[in-house]
């Protein structure tokens, strides 16, 4: 296994698999950024639903426990 260091110049081959992934990594990030469930930049895309008061869940607040006493 030593031997192939005597083939390769050891620093040009850090240099070249550091350049690799830092390339790989950038093009994965950047995919993962042009679709809409993995953009944190941007953050999820939200469905603008109107809903009334009669359809929203119920939420127990503090307030809500008082009143009921």
């Amino acid at each position: 296994m030593w031997r192939i260091w005597l083939l390769f110049d050891p620093r040009r081959v850090l240099v070249g698999l550091a350049a690799f992934l830092l390339t790989l990594a950038m093009l994965i990030h950047f995919i993962l950024l042009s679709t809409p469930r993995f953009n944190w930049i941007e953050g999820p895309a939200v469905k603008h639903a109107s809903l009334t008061s009669a359809e929203m869940p119920h939420v127990a607040t503090a307030t809500s426990f008082v009143t009921n006493v």
